[in-house]
């Protein structure tokens, strides 16, 4: 399977280098390893027809288009809009949200530290393979970093907050 989206890939770019190259050959050797060359004086090599390649260039941006290009656009003048004290009250929910995530983040990432023991926890009695006792450690490893990678980001989007 391996071999053969290699071979897919290297055709792909064989197909959008066409233009700079005129003959490609699909090469096999004894072992039935598949190569693609751009000469064929090898034993066990064929010639490979490719199509040629069609290029349609991208549509030009309208004259207004170009103008806010970069720019955040603008809500239209129907846009529905929220009233100041129903926006402040969707901010502050939103901050009471975070803060909530935030100390549960905290406590699980504590829980998980602690049960991890400094890459030592205890076995448990269903680990009486060593090689299970191996994977949970690691498991717990991975989770102290999505839980420290989870309070970092909650403690910006806090920060980020007016």
């Amino acid at each position: 399977m391996k071999r053969l989206l290699t071979g897919f890939v290297v055709l792909i770019l064989l197909q959008s280098l066409a233009h700079a190259q005129t003959e490609v050959f699909l090469c096999v050797d004894e072992n039935g390893k598949k190569e693609y060359k751009n000469t064929g004086a090898t034993k066990g090599c064929k010639k490979v027809d490719l199509p040629g390649i069609t290029v349609v260039p991208a549509p030009t941006l309208p004259a207004s288009a170009k103008k806010t290009q970069g720019k955040p656009a603008s809500s239209p003048a129907d846009f529905p809009k929220v009233d100041e004290g129903t926006q402040k009250a969707r901010d502050s929910d939103r901050k009471q949200i975070l803060a909530d995530e935030l100390k549960n983040e905290e406590q699980k990432l504590a829980d998980l530290k602690k049960e991890y023991n400094n890459g030592e926890p205890e076995r448990r009695g269903d680990e009486r393979n060593y090689a299970k006792y191996q994977e949970r450690t690691a498991n717990l490893k991975d989770s102290i970093g999505r839980s420290e990678k989870n309070v970092e980001a909650l403690k910006r989007e806090l920060a980020n907050l007016k």
